[in-house]
């Protein structure tokens, strides 16, 4: 089994091309990208770009299912997968990074807050899925372990 990537490195990979070849930094790094772009054009002219996303969430899910053993039985069921979790980071990401160039401080402060509590979130969960505690909602790829 290939470990989950470190928190570090996830939030290393939303600003500059991870050094280590993994599928899930490389996918968080496109990911980034993605909603720089995205937060620079039109709101109806996003559909392309989300649909990217959605892929590349789904990407990092399936190498979820296929690299990380199956939860245990008595595992708790989280309320995202670990792509959607990702794509939530490299939004928080490029978002709190915007802040230091354009706003006031108290709100660069609770975008970077917000950065960090869903980066430990991330760690938690990944310790968590890794270890077999926690399962992660089907949909709809492999499946890792029996329904509930």
């Amino acid at each position: 089994m290939e470990p989950l990537p470190a928190k570090a490195l996830i939030l290393e990979a939303c600003r500059a091309a991870p050094v280590i070849g993994h599928p899930v930094l490389e996918s968080a790094h496109l990911l980034a990208g993605l909603h720089e772009r995205r937060a620079r054009i039109e709101l109806g002219a996003t559909s392309d770009i989300d649909a990217h996303r959605a892929r590349l969430v789904l990407a990092i899910d399936r190498w979820i299912a296929t690299e990380v053993p199956p939860p245990s039985g008595g595992a708790h069921m989280h309320t995202e997968t670990v792509g959607m979790v990702v794509d939530r980071i490299a939004q928080f990401s490029v978002s709190a990074h915007e802040t230091l160039f354009s706003a006031p401080e108290w709100a660069v402060h609770i975008a970077w807050e917000r950065l960090a509590e869903l980066a430990l979130g991330y760690h938690d969960l990944a310790f968590e899925v890794s270890a077999g505690l926690r399962r992660l909602p089907y949909l709809g790829g492999p499946r890792t372990s029996s329904p509930r």
